[in-house]
């Protein structure tokens, strides 16, 4: 497996592929971690989904972003974000008002983040050759929402969106945006105990973007925030799906 740690649109990045030697890639699948993790947090998931399929390791480059917020200071070393949040008040402390407001506003930070990551997807495209229908977009947690915002806005829908616990935000122009959107491949999986975005926040997420035409394959799994390995499969048959077309 090659791992190789990149700068692209001012985001440190790691590369990992098993790419036959010379042979460019028919889909690039970009995950951003989620809050609090650190910048190569989801790598791992590298190694089983290339391990999968065969076709996945000879036609898919996996890239991993580090957010660009260092939250030391918040008492978290080697932590990213890609934008600030009260996390406690949020786990601990969260009021009808809070929900609310968290389901229904853009978080503040929410577009800078797109800005770089757009800047990254650039750099992915002309480093491979790829265009945007050859891209899968997701993450986790926060790194979800952020591909999530970004799926529903760029020009042309990318392969897939792969949104693993994550949760409803922007909800006013997200839903906007989902019907200016039209279809779209969505691969969505969160825990019926998430202890951090509860259930009905990722159900509602469904429900908009099933309401706006898309195709989603939701996996409901019995656990916390997480990513079990039914889910690492699903990703996997997904993958192999979208470069056998």
């Amino acid at each position: 497996m090659n791992v190789e740690k990149v700068a692209w649109g001012g985001l440190t990045s790691y590369v990992v592929h098993e790419l036959p030697q010379g042979k460019s890639p028919q889909l690039a699948v970009v995950l951003c971690h989620g809050f609090g993790a650190g910048g190569a947090d989801l790598v791992g998931l590298a190694r089983p989904l290339l391990a999968a399929d065969s076709s996945i390791a000879e036609r898919v480059v996996f890239v991993f972003p580090a957010g660009p917020l260092d939250l030391t200071e918040n008492g978290l070393p080697g932590g990213r974000a890609w934008w600030l949040i009260d996390l406690d008040r949020f786990i601990n402390r969260p009021t009808p008002e809070l929900l609310d407001r968290f389901r229904r506003m853009a978080p503040q930070g929410l577009a800078e983040a797109r800005t770089l990551v757009l800047r990254l997807l650039d750099g992915v495209g002309r480093r491979f050759g790829l265009k945007a229908d050859q891209f899968v977009l997701g993450g986790f947690s926060q790194g979800a929402m952020l591909m999530t915002d970004i799926a529903l806005r760029i020009v042309k829908p990318p392969a897939a969106l792969c949104v693993l616990s994550g949760a409803l935000t922007n909800e006013i122009e997200w839903q906007r945006l989902a019907k200016e959107r039209g279809p779209l491949t969505v691969l969505q999986s969160h825990g019926l105990h998430d202890s951090i975005l509860q259930f009905p926040m990722a159900a509602a997420l469904r429900d908009l973007l099933l309401e706006a035409g898309a195709d989603v394959d939701f996996v409901a799994f019995p656990g916390d925030h997480e990513i079990p390995p039914e889910v690492v499969e699903r990703m996997a048959k997904l993958l192999v799906r979208l470069t056998a077309a």
